[in-house]
């Protein structure tokens, strides 16, 4: 006998046809695009087909040749690598003193940091790019075109929600463990290293994963802020698409390679990734 407060058998049925069609939804690209990287070029711009009729390799080999793609890998690789671990240095410190020191301005600082998200992106990507020139123009310093430039471009878009999150999160930790540390002997560096970080690390996680992957695909400053030569991956991409041809299986293939290090990392990772989220959303 079902218990009364089971859920009716309809809204059990629903879940699932709901379930299964969201799983199809999802699963069905992948399948095209995972087949399509497995076909002869002939075979991906002709009738599609569920079932391949011949499966090859080649598309994996050729893309490392038909564009500099470990360049972009590399290239991808430093300025979202360089961009994570900067915004999450810059993220802690200033997080810990918004969290656990009252100053002046601090409900400005903490508005002005969060209403930065509500801008869309493009609107700053004339001024940086002038900004940019203008510092190349006089001081020498080259960040229009640099790996450097890009990785600041990303910071003022990772910070501000970076920091955010950390400050929700330092606030969950109770100040009772900074005191204790401090008499002790330890100063406020180190209650912050010794105690906070340690209690925050699922916060931090949370922060550096966002930080790779809004560096990691972004397509819209990386193609305006870069040349041949510091090009990522998410720009190297259109590299398979030439006046003559769009090499689709070898676009599929590369699109595939380019995801292994986020899903690799975000599965890694998901524990605390999602255990920070919830931890800095809530007070």
């Amino acid at each position: 006998m079902s218990s009364p407060l089971a859920p009716p058998r309809s809204f059990l049925w629903s879940r699932r046809i709901f379930l299964t069609l969201l799983t199809g939804f999802v699963l069905v690209p992948v399948y095209v695009m995972v087949s399509s990287s497995l076909k002869p070029l002939a075979d991906v711009t002709g009738t599609f087909r569920w079932l391949p009729s011949e499966l090859t390799v080649r598309p994996y080999i050729d893309i490392w040749s038909t564009v500099p793609l470990a360049r972009y890998f590399v290239n991808s690789l430093v300025v979202a690598g360089a961009a994570t671990v900067c915004s999450v240095v810059i993220a802690v410190f200033s997080a810990y003193a918004v969290s656990r020191y009252d100053f002046r301005g601090k409900r400005v600082f903490t508005v002005t940091v969060l209403s930065t998200q509500m801008f869309p992106g493009i609107l700053f990507l004339l001024p940086l790019f002038l900004i940019y020139v203008n510092i190349g123009n006089a001081t020498g310093i080259a960040l229009f075109g640099s790996r450097g430039g890009l990785i600041l471009t990303y910071l003022t878009f990772s910070l501000p929600f970076s920091i955010w999150m950390l400050i929700g999160y330092f606030d969950s930790v109770p100040r009772d463990l900074d005191e204790a540390a401090l008499v002790d002997g330890c100063g406020p560096l180190g209650a912050l290293f010794r105690i906070v970080v340690p209690a925050a690390v699922p916060g931090i996680v949370a922060v550096a994963v966002y930080a790779f992957m809004t560096a990691w695909g972004e397509v819209l400053f990386a193609s305006v802020m870069t040349n041949d030569t510091t090009r990522t991956l998410a720009v190297g991409l259109q590299g398979y698409s030439t006046l003559n041809d769009v090499y689709w299986n070898q676009i599929m293939a590369a699109s595939l390679v380019v995801s292994v290090p986020v899903v690799a990392g975000f599965l890694l990772l998901q524990r605390y990734l999602v255990a920070g989220l919830t931890a800095g959303a809530v007070k």
